[in-house]
């Protein structure tokens, strides 16, 4: 009689759940007569402004039996070397219809003959490149296309961790392909070679190919630029990285206007703050960064900073770290005002500084058997690595520094056994030279002497 009790009391309690069950609790077939929500709204206007980007390499290839003349006669063979083609694919962002221009990443094209741009229409055009940026890795190039659409920008600094994010792209060749997900960081950093990093990170799948895509919030706005993924095996582990959108506006802007990115500086250099030294000025852990050196006549000492102050703010955008300082201080064109917060003796102070070109110095300007070359500070990630010198950001082939192997991208450290930081010490010790002029050069990590007669 229990066991009867207990069954009808249990349906019942089942009949009960039933009809009182809320009606969230699985999903309707529609609301109000509306489908249920989707996105393919956001989709429709978004996808015409993402393209797909196709590249080809020529590269010269021989064989070491080519070299033999010997071989080459006995076997009949033309001394003409021989190409090899290598394609690559990627994607790319529509941001300036009226002008074709279509942004990407810079490794996309780097190096690339011909770049073919398809659009989502099926229509191919030849691309022009307008500039490129290695530092952020961005890149633009130009399509002879009427009848474009371009995707807005939204301000990826509103970005919250939690937001949700959809990826764009081309991912192995196999035509536009949509993924979702949710912004998973913000603010990585880490990446080699890279001399800007202010990173998405996101769990929307992005593989290979889909390198300089859209990633869209869901008002169908550009919130980044598709650049990487961290992978042990290859494809996608829900580990993707996007460029934010304030970054490649900017460089977007630049390469359109000059056809590079003409950057400036602050005129200081700046270390990590440590939990110690936060306690010591009275600051918020984490927050801050430790000015360790003002250049003489440079905007920040005519702003009045000094070695020993703490950076909090850049314009109204927090200082968390060196690299975001880094990534403030080249976000803004040169001759900009900004407003920097910092923190003297535990007091919080305020002050204006203006950007200033990067210094750049003709190397004849500095000694005649130097000509043919230009010479630069050293950038970020360098002299935060405690590398001192200047750095050789153009060479004439036919001058006295090629001739004896030097090429761009070398960094001079020192002169006659005088070490050297900057490009204001490297003219102090080249006016002390009188005779033949040594230049200590670092390349790849390894340093070696050169002779310059």
């Amino acid at each position: 009689m229990r066991q009867n009790s207990h069954i009808v009391l249990t349906a019942a309690l089942f009949v009960l759940f039933m009809f009182a069950a809320p009606a969230h609790a699985a999903l309707p077939v529609a609301v109000d007569g509306d489908p249920l929500p989707s996105l393919a709204p956001v989709l429709d206007r978004v996808t015409p402004s993402v393209v797909n980007v196709y590249t080809q390499t020529r590269v010269r290839v021989r064989s070491p039996l080519m070299d033999d003349p010997f071989f080459r006669r006995f076997f009949n063979v033309p001394d003409t070397p021989r190409e090899r083609v290598s394609q690559s694919l990627g994607s790319g962002v529509i941001v300036d219809a009226e002008r074709g221009y279509v942004l990407t990443n810079n490794h996309v094209i780097a190096g690339a003959d011909d770049i073919s741009i398809t659009l989502a229409d099926g229509r191919s055009f030849e691309a022009e490149v307008i500039g490129t940026d290695p530092d952020t890795d961005l890149a633009m190039v130009r399509i002879p296309a009427e009848e474009l659409q371009a995707l807005p920008f939204a301000d990826s600094n509103r970005l919250r961790v939690g937001d949700f994010v959809v990826a764009v792209g081309n991912p192995f060749g196999l035509g536009q392909t949509v993924t979702s997900g949710i912004v998973s960081a913000l603010g990585r950093t880490g990446f080699r070679g890279l001399e800007f990093q202010n990173f998405i990170q996101t769990d929307a799948s992005i593989n290979p190919g889909n390198s300089g895509g859209a990633l869209i919030n869901l008002r169908g706005e550009l919130v980044g630029i598709n650049s990487a993924i961290f992978t042990p095996s290859g494809g996608n582990v829900g580990i993707g990285f996007a460029i934010p959108s304030t970054m490649a506006r900017y460089v977007m802007e630049q390469l359109a206007t000059f056809g590079e990115v003409r950057r400036g500086t602050l005129g200081m250099a700046v270390q990590e703050l440590t939990s110690e030294l936060a306690g010591a000025f009275g600051l918020e852990k984490d927050r801050g960064v430790l000015v360790a050196e003002v250049a003489t006549g440079s905007a920040a000492e005519k702003a009045g900073l000094r070695a020993g102050d703490v950076v909090t703010s850049i314009a109204g955008n927090p200082v968390l770290n060196a690299q975001e300082f880094h990534n403030l201080e080249g976000q803004f064109p040169v001759g900009e005002p900004l407003e920097l917060e910092y923190v003297r003796n535990q007091e919080k102070r305020r002050t204006r500084v203006h950007v200033q070109e990067l210094k750049v110095m003709d190397g004849g300007s500095l000694d005649v058997r130097l000509d043919g070359a230009t010479f630069e500070e050293l950038p970020f990630k360098q002299r935060s690595e405690g590398v001192g010198g200047v750095l050789i950001s153009g060479l004439d082939p036919r001058s006295r520094l090629a001739r004896q192997g030097l090429r761009e991208g070398d960094i001079i450290t020192g002169s006659n056994r005088v070490p050297i930081r900057d490009l204001a010490e490297f003219q102090e010790v080249l006016r002390g030279v009188s005779g033949t002029l040594y230049l200590q050069v670092r390349r790849g990590g390894r340093d070696y002497v050169a002779r310059i007669d």
